[in-house]
Formats: structure tokens, C-alpha cells, sequence
């Protein structure tokens, strides 16, 4: 009795230990990309009228609100890097261009230099496609939705130079492509400091 007994047991135990190892979901052997790590997040001020400046700046307070958000992160795997820029606070179901910049913000919208480029113009400003494209530069273009929010998103296939990508600047338009105008996005309405 108690052998039999003892074997039902065994038999429901092997029966559910089975039937819970096919239940599980099937595990997807492609590589997942790497989650985003933060670089900076801040509320955007008014430049500081001298010394030390805030972290994130608006320079145009109608078009970018003092008081709304910036957030970046960046990713880096198998050669390859993805930039995220998040926002909210800004105009509604508004068109603005987006870059990172080589020097952090500062009080004035020219400080943060010109586009990080993998491949440097020897020309300055860059408005040859040939360097200033989104393969070459991160582009974070981005149109915000009727809350004034959005997220721009690129991925190249290289990785920055330490100590040469120090902020995001956002732009009035989007991105051209256009030969001789390769890269502009208007006027530089924010900033944020984000060294990557």
C-alpha cells in the first residue's frame, strides 16, 4: 500500500514538474539591445547672467518654457551607439531638431561648439553631406505630440571619442540635407549638458 501510495505520489509529482516546465514561454535567443543608460536629466532655467550655468538651459523661453524636462541616455554595444533624448514641457505637435554638441552648455547658444562628427570636417561650420549626415552625427529629430512630449532616438555604428560629446542642444526646425545647408536646424533654442 504504502509502495503504491508512495508511487502516485511520484507520478503527480513528475506529471506537474513537467507540465510547469511546458507552460514556460519559449526563451528568444536573439540578442536584446542594451537598455539606455541616464546622462543627464534636468528642468530647463535661463542661462546664469555670469559664472557657473545650469545644467539645462532654455534661450528661448517661447518657444522651449523655463521649467521643461530634458533627459538623454546612451547605449554602447558590438561597435555600435544609441542616444535617446526625452522631452516634455515644450510646444504641441511642434517640429525641432536635435544634435549633440562637442562643448556643454553655456550662457550663450554658440558655447556648446559644433556637432559631434565620428569623421571631422576639416571645414567649419560642417554643411557637406558628406560629413554632416546622420551616420556621421546623432540626429535626434523629433515632433511633439499634443502634451508638448516626444522622444528622438538615433543609432550609428561607432562610439564617441571620450571627453568630445558633452551636450544636446535642441534646434528650432529639423535637420537639412541639403548641400550647402547639411546639418542646419535653425536657431539653438536649449541645451543640456550631457557628457557621453
Amino acid at each position: 500500500m504504502r509502495t503504491t501510495v508512495a508511487a502516485l505520489v511520484g507520478a503527480v509529482l513528475l506529471t506537474g514538474g513537467l507540465a510547469a516546465c511546458s507552460s514556460e514561454a519559449p526563451t528568444s535567443s536573439a540578442p536584446q539591445p542594451p537598455a539606455i543608460k541616464p546622462v543627464a536629466e534636468t528642468s530647463l532655467a535661463a542661462p546664469a547672467a555670469s559664472g557657473d550655468q545650469p545644467k539645462g538651459i532654455t534661450y528661448d523661453v517661447k518657444r522651449i518654457p523655463v521649467g521643461a524636462q530634458l533627459s538623454t541616455g546612451s547605449s554602447v554595444a558590438n561597435g555600435q551607439t544609441t542616444v535617446e533624448l526625452k522631452v516634455s514641457g515644450l510646444l504641441p505637435n511642434t517640429k525641432y531638431g536635435s544634435h549633440v554638441h562637442t562643448k556643454p552648455c553655456g550662457a550663450k547658444p554658440a558655447d556648446s561648439g559644433p556637432h559631434y562628427q565620428h569623421t571631422k570636417d576639416p571645414v567649419s561650420p560642417s554643411v557637406d553631406p558628406k560629413y554632416a549626415n546622420a551616420e556621421n552625427e546623432i540626429w535626434l529629430d523629433f515632433t511633439t505630440d499634443a502634451a508638448g512630449a516626444a522622444t528622438g532616438t538615433a543609432t550609428v555604428k561607432w562610439e564617441f571619442r571620450k571627453g568630445e560629446a558633452n551636450a544636446v542642444i535642441i534646434h528650432a526646425t529639423h535637420s537639412s540635407t541639403e548641400h550647402g545647408k547639411a546639418g542646419t536646424a535653425g536657431d539653438r533654442l536649449a541645451c543640456l549638458t550631457a557628457q557621453f
